[in-house]
């Protein structure tokens, strides 16, 4: 790679990008054709000089990783992909778009990342080269590069709009991430038009400013050695990430090249045809690739056969030399857990003192965190009310600073929560490590977006997310999370963790690491809470159980988090008064719901009414309960006990509370709302 010289190969590959892109676009009637035409010069460069990856196994270790942030423009991926031999066919082209293909309208699960809403991949991909740094600084030894791939991302002017975009680029700057390299496709068009409507920063300066090097190329249409030699240039710098500044036409080739109108609609049956006898093919035929353009490609997919081969035999060598650090690093590929890994979980009794949430999550960490080394965690600078850092664990920094290590297991990452939760998305998708995240609860709607997606790829991302309720107390209604946790409850395949004590912390965790394809909330209190008589990691582990038990109980309470305790409270003071009350927790719905339907019915039984109590918007426990008592609107400001007070939840309210709902179902026929749950 130290010289290129562009030959006809290359043109008549370049042209096959394009017109097999736009042809992909015109048949499904939807898409974006103005990126890849525009694009496809620098795609054909990087995979076919650069990129080491091997078509037959695409799931390589430490093949380089690719990410489209501006993930409109998959065409041309898709394109990519087939042509270098990977399992995607013509006819997967064909069926762009359509249901149940392996070619959606957007990247998503089955590439690295997925990817869609703007920013997103750019963030992405920060993860990505945090997760090479990371473990190459841990399992790299002299004579064993193991582990030394570099990320590329393509990204836009929508993207760089995006403030996801901008933490990440700020954080990637910090960390001298000289193994990440972005394309930046600067055609001056977004969706409401030229970029000069609403984007005249210096991008440029921008990212100078970030600590990023900053590369140009100024005709990114057809300047394939300029191209060649800013990404052999960005290759070069260690020490800082590097944006490559590409100047594009969009939509290339087309009668409306250059303009908005070629952005997200596909060209007319005639702007085809003029396109396909500009770059030498039949104007009549769809989906042609010259075998010329297949024979080019599969030279490169050779080469990173090849290539994968070589690694293979350096990791045997490693395994014969470094027995331990082969068998680990092997294990964390494998997206296995140590062997007995659980025994480390802490077990409490009731009587051990009363401790938040957040502590026991903490405690929980600092057992896991030597048995398990693919734990690789951060705090969006709340480390000190997180409880995140596990002592004696040293920071993730660029060894130049002083702070940390590449091989550092705690993650700074700054006031920027949307950035984290995407920079922990490409951190799960690179494999070996499991990463965990922290802010306050409330905080986790600021990276909604990344939260989504974690869910949509089945990213094992787990989020410690303390100060739970309006149990935090004099930080008000701006900090206390009252919608937030059924937003996340809503989300599919969303794990939201509320436990009530020591055990449910445990069972917590428990399930979250087990949990590969689940991203997992750890929603935690400030304010200290009992250990639970009945409570038990094994029970918990299931999403809900019944703590205490009543033959022909007038009432159930089911409750989750800090508010458990008080619904022990409330059932002890309705014993008093001959009301037989069972109170049933409920840490994780999800969970909960994948039990078989005999137990949840066993839970959550018919006969007597449902009461649901819990210091959040009642919306969603009509699933599981009658009547629902919890926060009509906004938290406030004051001492905890003082704003659990004014909401009524107490014990003492809540066993008045219970008696109305028993007196109201006397005489009546009571089923569980899990039987109509259930058979719907």
């Amino acid at each position: 790679m130290s010289s290129f010289a562009p030959n006809k190969a290359d043109d008549v590959a370049i042209a096959t990008i394009r017109t097999l892109a736009v042809d992909a676009v015109a048949k499904a009637n939807s898409g974006h054709p103005g990126a890849p035409l525009g694009m496809a010069p620098v795609a054909h460069v990087l995979f076919s000089r650069f990129i080491n990856a091997n078509p037959k196994n695409s799931k390589w270790f430490n093949r380089d990783r690719f990410v489209l942030s501006n993930g409109h423009a998959c065409a041309l991926q898709y394109v990519l992909l087939h042509l270098l031999g990977y399992q995607l066919s013509i006819d997967d082209l064909k069926a762009f778009r359509q249901l149940g293909s392996k070619t959606p309208g957007h990247p998503e699960a089955g590439i690295e990342v997925t990817t869609g809403p703007l920013g997103q991949g750019f963030a992405n991909g920060v993860g990505l080269a945090i997760a090479q740094a990371h473990l190459g600084a841990v399992y790299n030894k002299d004579g064993f590069d193991l582990i030394n791939n570099f990320t590329y991302v393509f990204t836009g002017d929508g993207c760089l709009m995006e403030g996801v975009a901008s933490e990440a680029a700020s954080l990637a700057g910090h960390l001298q991430l000289g193994n990440l390299i972005v394309v930046y496709d600067d055609n001056h068009i977004s969706i409401d038009g030229d970029t000069a409507v609403a984007f005249t920063e210096n991008v440029e300066q921008r990212f100078l400013a970030y600590g990023w090097q900053v590369l140009h190329v100024d005709n990114g249409d057809s300047d394939l050695a300029s191209i060649y030699s800013a990404i052999a240039e960005a290759r070069k710098e260690k020490g800082k990430p590097t944006i490559i500044r590409l100047r594009t036409t969009i939509g290339f080739g087309s009668r409306e090249e250059g303009t908005h109108g070629v952005h997200g609609s596909p060209l007319k049956a005639d702007d085809i045809v003029s396109l396909k006898t500009k770059f030498g093919f039949a104007p009549d035929q769809s989906f042609q690739v010259p075998q010329a353009a297949y024979d080019y490609y599969a030279e490169f997919g050779k080469r990173g056969a090849a290539l994968e081969t070589e690694w293979n035999s350096l990791l045997a060598s490693y395994g014969q030399k470094y027995p331990n650090e082969h068998a680990e690093l092997t294990r964390r590929i494998s997206g296995e857990l140590p062997a007995g890994w659980e025994k480390a979980l802490p077990i409490y009794k009731p009587t051990d003192a009363a401790v938040a949430s957040r502590k026991l999550s903490e405690i929980a960490l600092t057992k896991l965190a030597p048995v398990i080394p693919d734990l690789l965690g951060g705090s969006a600078d709340l480390t000190g009310s997180n409880l995140t850092k596990v002592k004696g664990s040293v920071d993730f920094q660029p060894p130049s600073t002083g702070l940390g290590t590449y091989a550092g297991t705690y993650i700074r990452y700054g006031v920027r929560e949307h950035a984290m939760g995407a920079i922990a998305n490409g951190l799960a998708a690179y494999g070996g490590i499991i990463p965990y995240v922290a802010t306050f609860l409330n905080f986790v709607s600021y990276a909604s977006g990344a939260v989504r997606l974690s869910a949509l790829s089945n990213h094992q991302v787990i989020w410690v997310a303390t100060h739970d309720s309006i149990g935090l107390g004099e930080d008000g209604p701006t900090h206390q999370p009252v919608e937030t946790a059924i937003a996340l409850r809503a989300t599919p395949n969303v794990a939201f963790w509320r436990p009530a004590d020591g055990n449910e912390t445990s069972a917590a965790y428990l399930v979250a690491l087990k949990s590969n394809k689940t991203p997992s909330i750890l929603s935690l209190s400030r304010q200290n809470l009992p250990n639970l008589e009945g409570s038990t990691v094994e029970k918990a582990a299931r999403g809900g159980y019944v703590l205490h038990e009543e033959d022909n109980e007038d009432l159930t309470i089911v409750s989750s988090g800090s508010e458990v305790s008080i619904a022990v409270e409330a059932a002890n003071k309705l014993k008093a008064e001959g009301i037989k009350t069972r109170v049933v927790s409920l840490p994780c719905w999800l969970t909960f719901d994948q039990q078989d339907e005999e137990y949840r019915l066993s839970v959550l039984r018919s006969g007597a009414p449902i009461l649901s109590l819990e210091a959040l918007s009642t919306a969603g426990w009509q699933k599981y309960s009658h009547e629902q008592y919890g926060l009509p609107a906004w938290g406030a400001s004051g001492p905890y006990l003082k704003v659990y007070e004014k909401f009524g939840i107490t014990g003492s309210n809540i066993a008045k509370v219970g008696k109305q709902v028993v007196d109201f179902y006397k005489g009546k026929s009571v089923v569980s709302p899990l039987v109509k749950a259930i058979h719907l």
